[in-house]
This record gives structure tokens, sequence and C-alpha cells, in this order.
């Protein structure tokens, strides 16, 4: 019986992706490990592999199809022995799989069948992963009345084979839960003019309509849920760089012949990491009911690419040199603006860095990416005149900055801490290194 390929949940927080691109056509003999298609979810495009062997039956979803939903059937696999002619008793992919039709498109309804409803092929667990059982064996618990996800399987990678579920007892399958009581609507849209009421305001305008993809769709979601869920407070500090560029440009004389050339945000990043470990309380993330405080200073650094943001995050970043962390971040942001990042890449951190110095604003509030409990708003760094040591005016390099903190996580007086901690380890770079 085929075999439906299903589309992967390619992160945690995946729940549609776009079909990219296939990598196999229709009558592509693979093999598990084999590559099958590009995914491009809301952060990154990645390459989906064979789980099975067989020979590719039919497509389903072309190529550049947005919105499939995880778990969607998006091609048809064949067995030994198993032609083209037998796809018509696999289940036809749900709906709303298909791309969405354009305004006024129609949709034609599906073929009336008289052939008997044949067990579901690749079902899948609570938790979304493939279930792999024989042909044979599914139809033996679609006749018994079993619940594929209740039976361990025996055979080569745990597939369920006929002796699996011929032993198993024989039970109804788990209820299929509710719709979902019309699921509880996600935190309620923030009133506002509809997309064809604010059409409507510029239907006398030349304008041009862009599409939202998934990326900046997610943006606009977790942004605005942030703003409304998060209780920002803000503290600012300037920061004289002088000592630090001074200090940065020796260490690149002396860094020349490896190759590699430290960026004031590489100190910045340092100096983030190391203040995290000099009040531990700040190194912590907001998770619902409790705070979990992190031994490690995970650092995530805001890269801006064509039509986003990613927040890479550089792990451990107390604990490697700043040349160390200069490659890393040199790697991490070139794979970002090709979005060819790896979830376990851009998830995770405690705390962000996001700097618009250069292009030279002189100072931004940032919101905070959930869980994180804060983030850094680094802005440019200007000649400016300040009040020296001795009461002489003098001219310095002064940098300023705006710390965004979750108040749930970290209270003023905390917080107060960290920012000195940053700013004490920038304005006296060689203490980083000790």
């Amino acid at each position: 019986m085929p075999t439906e390929i299903l589309m992967p949940a390619l992160s945690p927080t995946m729940e549609e992706g776009t079909l990219a691109k296939w990598l196999v056509k229709e009558g592509d003999t693979v093999s598990s490990g084999d590559l099958l298609a590009e995914i491009e979810t809301d952060k990154a495009t990645m390459e989906f592999e064979a789980v099975d062997e067989g020979t590719i039956g039919k497509i389903l979803i072309p190529e550049g199809s947005e919105g499939v939903k995880v778990n969607t059937a998006i091609a048809v696999l064949l067995e030994d022995g198993e032609s083209v002619d037998d796809i018509g008793a696999a289940p036809a992919p749900a709906p709303a799989a298909a791309p969405a039709a354009a305004a006024g498109d129609e949709v034609a309804a599906p073929a009336a069948s008289e052939a008997p409803v044949p067990a579901p092929a690749a079902p899948a667990k609570a938790d979304g992963s493939r279930i792999f059982a024989s042909p044979l064996a599914r139809r033996i618990a679609a006749q018994k009345g079993l619940d594929l996800a209740q039976i361990t399987g025996s055979g080569p990678h745990g597939r369920i084979v006929k002796a699996d579920v011929e032993s198993a007892t024989a039970a109804p399958a788990a209820a299929a839960p509710a719709p979902a009581a019309a699921a509880a609507p996600a935190a309620a849209a923030p009133a506002g003019p509809s997309a064809d009421a604010v059409a409507k305001m510029y239907e006398t305008r030349d304008y041009e309509e862009i599409k939202l993809d998934g990326m900046r769709k997610t943006i606009a979601a977790r942004l605005s849920e942030a703003k409304q869920t998060i209780p920002h407070f803000y503290l600012r500090r300037d920061i004289k760089l002088d000592a630090l560029l001074k200090f940065r440009s020796q260490l690149n004389k002396q860094l020349e012949g490896r190759g590699v050339k430290l960026s004031v945000n590489d100190f910045i990043i340092k100096a983030v990491a190391n203040a995290l470990q000099q009040v531990p309380e700040c190194n912590a993330v907001w998770a619902g009911d409790r705070v979990l405080q992190l031994k490690p200073s995970d650092v995530a650094v805001a890269v801006a690419i064509e039509g986003g943001l990613f927040t890479p995050v550089l792990q451990d970043a107390d604990t490697k040199s700043l040349s160390a962390l200069s490659t890393e971040m040199k790697d991490l942001a070139g794979r970002a603006r090709e979005r060819k990042l790896a979830p376990h890449e851009y998830q995770g951190g405690t705390f962000a860095v996001s700097n618009l110095g250069m292009f030279g604003i002189d100072n931004f509030d940032a919101i905070v990416n959930p869980p994180h409990a804060g983030i850094l708003a680094v802005g440019t760094g200007l000649k400016k005149p300040i009040v020296g040591e001795d009461g002489e005016l003098t001219v310095a390099t002064v940098m300023s900055v705006t710390m965004s903190v979750d108040h749930r996580v970290i209270d003023g007086a905390l917080g107060a801490q960290l920012l000195q901690a940053i700013v004490e380890n920038l304005e006296n770079p060689m203490v980083m290194l000790a």
C-alpha cells in the first residue's frame, strides 16, 4: 500500500512551511537519508531527508506552495511491487494542504470515489513524529481497531510489522480529539482597521501590495505579543569607548597574521556575556509559571537579513576568547543572511544584543524577544565633550546604550547592576581577558 510522505516539523514551533523546491521527481528511487525537498520555515530553508526507501509515485504538493501544514501529505512513496495505479487507494491530502486559492478562484470539489476507504497510511504520533509500519500491519491494525501509536514495533528501526499487530490486544483506537472546541482563540488581536478598510483608504493612490512571507508574519506576531505581554522597562547609559578603541587597534595588529579582525560588537558580546556571570540573577528566562536561571552565558545577536531578522545565539560566550567569538559571529551572520541556520543555532539564549550604531543611529529602544530577560540596544560612538576626572572639559568617544528589561524576571536595581557591569567591562576592556 502506498505510503504518504508528510510535511515535517523542522523546529519545535513550526506549524506550517513553504515547500520551496523538490529535489526528486516522480519515478525516482530513494533510500533512507536521501534528500527529498527544501522546506522554508519562518526562519530558515532546510533540507528534508527520506526516512524510508521506495519510489516517488506521486508529488501531491507542487514546489513553491506556501502555508503547507505540518503532517500534511506532500508526496506518495511506493514500495516494491506497487505501481502508480495503486496510488488511488492512498488517502488524498487534506484540502487545507493545497496552496491557498487566490481570491475569486473556484475550488473544485473532490470527485466521489466508490473504492472502499483503506487504513490510513503513515499515521503520526501525538508529538507529530511519523509511525513506521508495513502496509500489511496497517491493514490488520485497521481491521482489529488498533491504535498504531500504542504499539511498539519490533522491525528494523522500530517499524511495526505483522507479528506486532497480531499479538496486540484488540482495542478501539483512541478517539480523535474534538475539533478543539473552536480552538481557544490565541490572544485577542488588537483592535484596528481591517485589511480591506485600510486598502479602501488608499484606493485612489498608486501603491504596490507586498505579500507577507512566513518570516514577516512570525516577526509581526511575536513582537506584537512581546509588547502586549512583557512589562518592559528601560535603563540608559553612556559608555566611553576610547580605551576600548585603542585596545582593539592593538589586538587587531597582533591578530593580522591569523586573519582575525575584531569589531566593537565582538567586545560588546563579550562584555554582556561576562556581565551575566557577574550578575547571575539576570542570566535567566521567563518560563510562564517560573524563571529558569542559566549557568552558561548564551548571548543572542540580532542580524538584519532581507525581509526580516535573525538572532543567532553564541553559546558559552563567557568562556570563549574574543577571536573565537568574532569568528563564530561572522559565520553565524553569513549563514543567517543565506537563511541556512539550523533551529538550534537561533533558539535559546537569555539576553540579546541589537546594534544599529553601524547605521548611524544614536540610540533606540529595542523590544525584548521572549523568553529572554532583556536586550541591549547599542547606538553609534560619537565624539562628545565630557568633564574629565580632574574637572577639565575634554573630548571622548561616547556610545549610548539602552537596556530593555522584562520586569517579571529582573527588577530595577538588579538591572542597574547588570548594566553597570557591562559598562565597566567595556570601559576597562583588558578586564574581560582576565
